[in-house]
């Protein structure tokens, strides 16, 4: 159907049209500007079907030179049909009619209603002001308007309020029918992936076999893994791929397969329809989320209370709504955030996301540090956001065992029942694969059928034809080939049915769980979701800086376990039996006991360091008896048997700079002194440092933690103050 002509319509609209011949607002220099036809329909539909519409607008040139107008003084403006009047953006025509209006090019602006212009009275008042100024005229089928009047500005102004009115009335009343629709479910919607809508409009599972074997592997696998990126690799690995109809083009309703990506199975996973269910209103916007120029849509995703229609149990489902919850569910609590537990990701830390501080309430975090990334769980809640105390920090290897070895114990009365559920398992997914490789050989042969059934239908005569089909017919045997060939390697490394010696084995390793969960193929993660499938949450509660935790374990299944674990602590004050330990020493020092005999007897007796290491040493014990004043250090130190000229006993040298024999050790470790230790027991450390050495050490004691690189270190050797030199001089009147 062809659009209406301006110039075949103008007559027949102008004999149709009661137009005045002859307005007394209209003066001489009007007559020497521009008039403006504004031609406008709302959509493309309009413009096809509603002609009479165009027809009328086009016939405003008539009247324009009727009213006095050359007809080369005419502008015709229609750059804006098929667009809506509810905003000026996108707009074209409009924003050019406001630039010719401003640059004082029209004399007059001719339109059939004053909604062709604009339905909002923004733009609308926008307009009139420009015209007011410029001396512009308006005109519709009611008459002309002048602007710049009190009366034309006010009918004109509510002549633009009833537009923008009536273009809500109209919205308000189509979308009250749309939610009517949606509320019996009848209102249509794109049919997802794995549903198909009929010529009659019922929605039904989509009848490719394929195509629904591929949709419940994702939600089973979903339920297995519980990750979408889990499940999104797994299908690649696999070669999986999803069949998608066709939304429009020449192949509408047509099936492709094309490969998984996170959106395709985010939309899946969260669409109810999967549930059996008629849902509306999922997405609603935002108006403030929408920014102009932007590709935000300013949609949000509700929660189901908030859903304008949800009719369970209207459409063929593939899972339940029970499980539909759960995946729900599950894919908030994946989500990064301090109120939710979080996906499982790589680290040590085998329970982050399910500690829960007693002290405050909130989720622990996780700290690593350390060339090893060692880690701990922290809590500073109360401290970062309310200027309060620092709740609470534990051990993370303490406490990740103490929570796996009562999780093994729960699980180890299962074991026969975990392997029976592997088997069971591994053979569906076998199964379930191989059902997937012999539907994709089924559509390979039925596509080398269909090409050579019509490369045989075509006359051999028709060379141009028949080159075209032969070419096909190759495609489609080499695809099939390749897709036989790739079968057959997979056939081979995971066969169907599992043998004998693997069922055996996964018996085996399910008796001994322990054995299984310190296995080298078993990943942190894998270890973390074992234990999220059994721990709901675990609630820890340190008393106050001693060893001492109290845990308690809540499992999936509504039980709790309550329990206290020894903590490693930085010093020895903070052990709760740091008073014991000290009577204990005295009393054995008093026997006669030496710090190695005393250190034997500690052990024995059940007391422990307070970094948590298997045992007491001498060391440590002689540092503790040393504190308690149960031994004299200098009359040890003074014994210089061994040493060289410039040489130190470690201690006697920590003594005379005033350093912490700690201190040392670590300079030690990274090379920064000299030092050898003896090759007999009690391996003493020895220490050179002549005078310049010395020096050096003081300087690089006196300068604050962190200062020195190694090449800091030697360059800032020589540059020594007053107070080096004072401690030097009292080294050698001591010496």
């Amino acid at each position: 159907m062809s659009l209406p002509s301006p110039s075949a319509e103008s007559e027949l609209g102008a004999k149709k049209a009661p137009w005045p011949l002859r307005s007394e607002k209209i003066q001489p220099g009007h007559w020497e500007r521009l008039a403006v036809v504004y031609v406008r329909q709302s959509t493309p539909q309009q413009v096809l079907h509603h002609q009479e519409s165009t027809r009328i607008q086009y016939s405003l040139k008539s009247r324009a030179q009727q009213l006095g107008w050359s007809e080369d003084r005419v502008l015709v403006i229609d750059d804006d049909l098929g667009k809506s009047g509810a905003t000026a953006e996108g707009r074209a025509g409009f924003q050019r009619l406001v630039s010719e209006v401003g640059l004082g090019h029209v004399g007059m602006i001719l339109g059939v209603e004053m909604s062709r212009l604009a339905r909002s009275c923004k733009d609308w008042h926008q307009l009139l002001e420009v015209c007011g100024l410029f001396g512009t005229l308006i005109g519709d089928l009611d008459g002309i308007y002048d602007p710049a009047q009190y009366n034309d500005r006010l009918l004109l102004g509510l002549k633009g309020t009833m537009s923008e009115a009536e273009l809500h009335i109209i919205k308000q009343r189509m979308y009250q029918g749309k939610l009517n629709k949606a509320r019996r479910g009848e209102l249509g919607f794109v049919p997802p992936t794995g549903y198909v809508r009929r010529p009659s409009g019922e929605v039904i599972l989509d009848p490719d076999a394929q195509v629904q074997n591929v949709v419940r592997l994702i939600f089973r696998k979903f339920e297995e893994l519980g990750t979408l990126n889990a499940v999104l690799q797994y299908l690649v690995r696999n070669g999986v791929q999803l069949g998608i109809r066709v939304r429009d083009g020449l192949g509408k309703g047509e099936l492709e397969w094309r490969r998984p990506n996170r959106m395709t199975l985010q939309n899946l996973l969260r669409n109810p329809i999967y549930a059996g269910a008629y849902a509306y209103g999922r997405r609603q916007v935002d108006p403030r989320r929408k920014k102009p120029g932007r590709s935000s849509t300013g949609r949000r995703v509700n929660n189901p209370t908030d859903w304008f229609a949800l009719l369970k149990d209207r459409l063929p489902a593939y899972i339940s709504w029970e499980q539909y919850e759960r995946n729900d569910a599950r894919l908030k609590s994946n989500q990064t955030r301090s109120s939710e537990v979080g996906a499982v990701r790589r680290g040590p830390s085998l329970l982050s996301g399910l500690l829960i501080c007693a002290k405050c309430g909130n989720r622990m975090n996780v700290h690593y540090q350390g060339r090893e990334n060692k880690h701990a769980y922290v809590c500073a809640h109360m401290l970062s956001n309310y200027g309060g105390e620092f709740c609470q920090m534990i051990s993370g290897r303490s406490l990740d065992h103490f929570v796996t070895a009562r999780a093994l114990e729960a699980l180890a009365p299962a074991a026969l029942d975990l392997s029976m559920e592997a088997a069971k398992n591994l053979e569906r997914e076998r199964g379930d694969l191989a059902r997937l490789w012999q539907q994709r050989l089924e559509r390979a042969g039925y596509e080398v059928d269909r090409a050579a059934r019509q490369y045989r239908l075509v006359e051999p005569e028709n060379r141009l034809v028949v080159r075209q089909l032969e070419q096909e017919w190759e495609e489609k045997l080499a695809q099939q080939k390749k897709l036989q060939e790739d079968y057959h390697r997979f056939d081979r490394s995971q066969p169907r049915v599992l043998s004998e010696a693997e069922r055996e084995e996964i018996r085996r390793l399910a008796a001994d769980i322990p054995a299984l969960w310190e296995a080298p193929t078993t990943t942190d993660a894998d270890r973390k979701e074992i234990l999220r499938q059994v721990v709901d949450r675990v609630v820890v509660d340190t008393q106050g800086g001693s060893e001492r935790v109290r845990v308690e374990i809540q499992w999936a299944g509504g039980t709790k376990t309550q329990g206290e674990m020894i903590r490693p602590v930085r010093n020895l004050k903070q052990l709760t039996y740091y008073p014991q330990l000290c009577e204990r020493i005295r009393a054995l020092a008093a026997e006669g006991l030496q710090a190695r005999q005393i250190a034997e007897r500690l052990n024995a007796e059940g007391y422990r360091p307070p970094k948590r290491r298997e045992t007491f040493g001498p060391e440590g014990v002689g540092n503790l008896m040393h504190r308690l004043g149960l031994c004299d250090r200098r009359s040890r130190s003074k014994d210089r048997t061994g040493l060289a000229q410039h040489e130190w006993w470690l201690p006697e040298l920590a003594v005379k700079l005033s350093i912490p024999e700690v201190t040392l050790y670590n300079w030690i470790r990274r090379g920064w002194i000299k030092a050898r230790q003896q090759d007999r027991a009690p391996r003493r450390w020895i220490v050179w440092a002549d005078d310049e050495e010395i020096r050096k050490l003081c300087e690089r004691h006196r300068r604050p933690p962190g200062f020195y690189t190694r090449r800091r270190w030697v360059q800032e050797s020589d540059r020594l103050d007053t107070t080096t030199s004072t401690v030097m001089q009292g080294i050698r009147q001591e010496s």
